[in-house]
């Protein structure tokens, strides 16, 4: 493979887990924006995101010892303690404990910051950092969705899929407004309709009408996708059974990342849909998702593709996506249209 364009990590809200795989007094490692990061739950009930390492003698703070082996390291009150030396730190990145020191290091004295914290948002049973490459404040929030709530007992629990993909994260939104490849790389009937294509400031949306073989014959379906920032992207089905698609991305590093689908389907007489078409359409957006995975795995991002009058816009997308991008000395092509 010849040697990919080097594209920097944007910035956004990214998910990082599930609310669900962070039980209270948890804590877990985890490696997002080429950095090793470490998550945990306080015993209030708050998640927390900070570096990994312990500013004291550089242990890794998501890896227990002891009764925590096979787990992440203790979470006592709002702190999470080093297995190394017993050090604590909040959410804020304040060291809280130093059991053995007769006198405190004088930053620690003093209630400075000694480990980087993260901005953490948890909502939509998610949970998600901010990442700004020069570490500037949230300037946007993540959307709320509202069948993801879960007090929404008119919609089922989420059925989720992961992918670890190995292409940088744009060249996966990019399919957003490509309507072309349903055809060729998925084998759909035809090539969906777009209806709307809009790009608002942080926002962008779109709506596809598409033709779907069922058991109960040929049905037209619409898909509407809305994207918050390039991490956080939100898919509707309507039209054979109603279903909502949480398709968030993360960048682990430049050229790798990590996709979080969460399908989340409407309840019919009270009860979770199983089977039929609603677990079809899981099973069709699961194989399409692997058909992608093998072309984003071996394309070669161009900064100016030779387009043709029906491709998707592009051109505006990539004009959309640059603004999530600080660094001066690259900006993607628009390209074509």
């Amino acid at each position: 493979m010849s040697q990919r364009i080097p594209m920097p990590i944007p910035l956004g809200w990214f998910q990082v887990a599930y609310s669900q795989e962070l039980p209270v007094a948890a804590s877990m490692p985890l490696r997002y924006f080429a950095t090793d990061l470490v998550l945990f739950r306080t015993e209030s009930g708050e998640a927390k995101v900070l570096d990994a390492y312990c500013p004291h003698m550089g242990a890794h703070l998501g890896y227990g010892i002891r009764g925590q082996a096979g787990v992440g390291s203790e979470v006592r009150g709002d702190s999470i303690v080093c297995p190394f030396h017993g050090w604590a730190y909040n959410g804020d990145g304040q060291c809280t404990d130093v059991p053995y020191a007769t006198n405190l290091p004088p930053r620690v004295a003093r209630g400075e910051q000694v480990i980087r914290p993260w901005h953490v948002r948890e909502l939509n049973q998610v949970i998600y950092v901010w990442y700004h490459p020069e570490g500037a404040a949230p300037h946007f929030e993540p959307e709320e969705i509202p069948e993801a709530a879960a007090d929404n007992g008119d919609w089922g629990s989420f059925k989720i899929h992961t992918w670890d993909i190995g292409t940088h994260m744009q060249e996966i939104g990019e399919n957003a407004v490509d309507p072309a490849h349903f055809l060729y790389v998925h084998g759909t009937q035809n090539i969906p309709t777009p209806e709307i294509m809009e790009f608002d400031g942080v926002y962008r949306s779109g709506k596809l009408i598409s033709k779907m073989a069922t058991p109960r014959g040929e049905v037209t379906g619409e898909i509407a996708n809305k994207s918050t920032g390039p991490g956080q992207a939100t898919v509707r089905f309507s039209g054979i059974c109603d279903t909502v698609l949480m398709a968030n991305l993360t960048p682990v590093d430049n050229e790798n990342s990590k996709a979080f689908y969460a399908f989340i389907q409407k309840k019919v007489d009270g009860r979770e849909p199983v089977g039929g078409v609603a677990d079809a359409i899981v099973k069709d957006i699961y194989r399409q998702m692997e058909e992608d995975r093998i072309i984003w795995t071996h394309k070669q991002y161009f900064e100016k593709p030779l387009l043709c009058d029906n491709d998707g816009p592009f051109a505006k997308f990539r004009k959309w996506y640059a603004q999530f991008y600080t660094h001066d000395n690259w900006r993607p092509g628009a390209g074509g249209r």
